[in-house]
């Protein structure tokens, strides 16, 4: 336990309340905390970082009047999850001769059983013999319906050069031709199926017994996940301990996601919780080369990711002094009207203020326009930007209005343009085109993924640079949520997070991003429209 409880020593006073997990500023007790283990990774022979990086965590404890910290990291770290110096997992389900282990061995058996039987010779040559008879059955049809029509066609042929008719004698040949050439069609056609059939037949003892098999080792993952996810018992500073199937039964999907429990916070609080020892303050950081779909940059600070750890811990945090989260906070700034008329708004909304309402107190661009145009009929936002984006938004007064700007958004005709700091010298411009899709279990977090993601495009240009920023102008031909933030921040992008962005970079005052531009044509009088507003940082 000496090797996992490490002393702080500091005179840096500790924070009033514990960090709230999902929005957060590093307390300097954690900063100190994490190079002690930046520098133990950097001096230790552990060679997970080449590929990809790790999310590593630190945990401020106090035990009496000293302080310590524990740390951590997600998952497995060279296949392990029992590194010296880190706190061990909550359960430790890689133990070789454990539960887990042996059930994960059957459930082995039984797939290397569906391969045997998925690469058997005698299927693969009943597969390739099916193959052919289907193969030969629509090439021996289609021939044969090719010579109905030719002999159809011959059939008529006769019938209109004889305007008087034919004799009833040959009337009768052609009718028996046509019903025989039908029947052998009809007889060909019960041949191959019966060929069919009977192969079909020969492959369906493989493949009844590979779909058993398929549906026992669904059942046996099945209950070994229930049984795995049942043993990760959660404590919180009450003292109460639930276990993950408990705790995930309240959520939405019901039942935990895979990896739940084996994140940094969970594993750093459960430890502490069974020591005795009071958390004081948490941060998590991401270490090495980043993955090819999210955005981590080496170093940064990150939040607790939310699709597993928001319900894990806001049971675990029960009995702590937490800090409230900031995005929940009340905000009643008001939006600037830059133009209005009995059809449409333009608007200014500053950094912090909702495009439509949310699940906290904080106006919204929708609660603004309501009030102060409560004749205006329809769904008034045709489009948004984030809460911590600034800038310009065409609001619709009218149904008809805002049908005719929603098309003009779908149909790109709508430009826009918007203004970005980072703190990075850039020059020239370009394009990135990098598909995205929403992280299911990071929400509102968004990743690259080039097979199911969402064609994304946007088009920049360097505009000035000053003391290791630039300011950029961005242009999106698509309209992806944080489109412009993972488009920066992004390694295959411009590797370069805005000034601010706490979700893919590091906060700061703000987010420096502007929506600064905005042209569409007006839905009334057809004329095209223009309007500007830039961004104190924009002068930089």
């Amino acid at each position: 336990m000496t090797d996992i409880i490490h002393p702080l020593d500091t005179t840096i006073e500790p924070p009033g309340r514990f960090t709230f997990p999902f929005c957060y500023e590093p307390h300097k007790l954690c900063i100190t905390a994490v190079r002690e283990v930046q520098d133990y990774i950097s001096a230790s022979d552990i060679k997970a970082f080449a590929d990809e990086g790790k999310m590593f965590g630190v945990l401020v404890v106090k035990q009496g009047e000293r302080l310590y910290y524990l740390a951590a990291y997600s998952g497995l770290l060279d296949g392990r999850n029992d590194l010296p110096f880190f706190v061990p997992p909550v359960f430790d389900a890689q133990h070789p001769d454990g539960t887990f282990k042996r059930r994960e061995a059957e459930i082995t058996a039984v797939n290397k059983r569906v391969t045997e039987l998925e690469n058997n010779e005698k299927r693969l040559s009943l597969l390739a013999k099916l193959a052919d008879i289907k193969a030969k059955a629509v090439a021996e049809e289609d021939g044969f319906r090719h010579k109905m029509r030719q002999a159809k066609a011959e059939r008529d042929a006769l019938r209109n050069a004889c305007p008087d008719g034919l004799t009833q004698e040959e009337e009768g040949r052609l009718i028996r031709e046509s019903q025989y050439l039908k029947a052998e069609l009809r007889r060909i056609k019960l041949r191959h199926a019966a060929a069919t059939a009977a192969t079909e037949k020969a492959l369906a003892v493989f493949d009844n017994e590979i779909a058993a098999l398929r549906e026992r080792r669904r059942r046996m993952s099945d209950e070994l996940q229930a049984w795995l996810f049942s043993q990760f018992k959660m404590l919180n500073a009450r003292g109460e301990c639930r276990d993950l199937t408990d705790i995930f039964k309240e959520t939405a999907g019901r039942v935990p996601p895979a990896g739940a429990g084996e994140c940094c916070a969970p594993k750093l609080l459960q430890y502490a919780y069974a020591h005795g020892l009071h958390p004081v303050c948490m941060a998590e950081f991401w270490w090495g080369a980043a993955p090819k779909s999210e955005v981590r940059h080496h170093g940064r600070y990150y939040p607790s990711c939310r699709g597993k750890c928001l319900p894990i811990l806001t049971h675990m945090l029960q009995g702590l002094d937490v800090d409230d989260d900031p995005q929940a906070a009340d905000n009643h700034e008001t939006a600037d009207i830059i133009y209005e008329d009995g059809h449409i708004a333009v608007i200014c909304k500053p950094a912090g203020m909702l495009s439509v309402p949310g699940k906290t107190n904080r106006q919204s661009v929708l609660d603004m326009m309501r009030e102060r145009c409560p004749d205006a009929t329809g769904p008034m936002i045709v489009h948004r930007l984030d809460m911590a984006t600034s800038g310009l938004l065409v609001i619709a007064k009218t149904e008809a209005a805002y049908r005719n700007l929603q098309k003009q958004f779908l149909t790109r005709s709508v430009k826009k343009t918007y203004a970005a700091l980072v703190d990075v010298e850039l020059t020239g411009s370009g394009r990135i085109s990098l598909p995205l899709r929403p992280d299911t279990l990071n929400r509102p977090m968004q990743i690259v993924d080039k097979t199911k993601g969402r064609q994304a495009i946007t088009t920049w240009r360097a505009v000035a640079t000053k003391d290791g920023t630039t300011l950029l102008e961005l242009h999106p031909e698509t309209g992806r949520t944080h489109q412009l933030r993972v488009h920066c921040a992004h390694h295959d992008g411009l590797n370069a997070p805005i000034t601010g962005d706490e979700l893919y970079g590091h906060k700061a005052g703000r987010l420096f991003l502007h929506a600064c531009r905005l042209e569409f044509t007006h839905p009334a009088t057809g004329k095209r429209m223009i309007f500007e507003r830039k961004a104190a940082f924009q002068h930089l």
